[in-house]
């Protein structure tokens, strides 16, 4: 291609840039947007607000999915993925775990640079997993645990408030659980619709409630981390 060509190339893409958008990469930005503000509600304190805001961005994030798969994504969809689930399913869940326990933390301690080291790892495992995993895609099973799952993890561990010496270690094995060899199971639709149907009942019913219907999330959750690779493993 010549240099006139390339220039027009590049002049048009720019011109163009939101046709690169496609429906599914819609849903993608606002599972962004939902985790700005939940960012935006821990810095102010609403930590359960925040919450929901992180569970509906995994409910976003689940939905551009199956879009994609139906219809299609845009050039960038890969590239605007990583970039919303690391700031919905990474960067939020673990400020709100910190501002969870701010009070435990305000009293110094060896707990400090310990829940930030496993924070900062936490962070670096999610940022190699979000990069590899279109190289790593498999349609029949994760290598590694999903990132989406971690997030849940970590905000219903924020909503329950168990001691930090039990979350500290809890977010250390997430996060190593990412990056590791172990195969999780890809759920099917109706695991899916139920995944999500759990999910909006705890937004709409842990309030009124109490935490019974986080439990039964996390109850879930365990089964699906514990049960799932043991079920792959059967399988061979």
């Amino acid at each position: 291609m010549s240099m006139n060509g390339e220039r027009q190339e590049r002049t048009h893409l720019q011109n163009s840039m939101l046709r690169l958008v496609s429906l599914a990469d819609m849903i993608t930005l606002t599972n962004a947007v939902f985790g700005f503000l939940a960012l935006l509600l821990v810095l102010t304190g609403s930590l359960h607000l925040a919450a929901i805001f992180i569970f509906l961005g995994l409910l976003a994030d689940g939905l551009d999915g199956y879009i994609a798969r139906y219809l299609g994504t845009g050039r960038i969809g890969e590239y605007f993925e990583s970039l919303a689930d690391m700031l919905s399913l990474s960067v939020a869940p673990l400020l709100l775990v910190s501002a969870t326990y701010k009070d435990v933390l305000a009293n110094g301690g060896w707990q400090v640079p310990l829940l930030l080291i496993i924070l900062v790892v936490s962070l670096v495992c999610t940022l190699i997993r979000l990069s590899s995993f279109s190289s790593l895609k498999n349609p029949h099973f994760f290598l590694g645990l999903p990132t989406s799952v971690s997030a849940l993890f970590l905000v219903v561990l924020s909503m329950l408030k168990p001691d930090l010496v039990v979350v500290m270690p809890v977010v250390l094995v997430l996060a190593l659980a990412m990056i590791s060899p172990v195969r999780f199971p890809r759920p099917g639709l109706r695991l899916n619709i139920i995944t999500a149907v759990l999910i909006l009942l705890v937004i709409l019913l842990s309030g009124m409630y109490g935490t019974g219907i986080v439990y039964i999330l996390l109850a879930a959750l365990v089964v699906y981390v514990v049960v799932g690779p043991l079920y792959l493993w059967m399988q061979k």
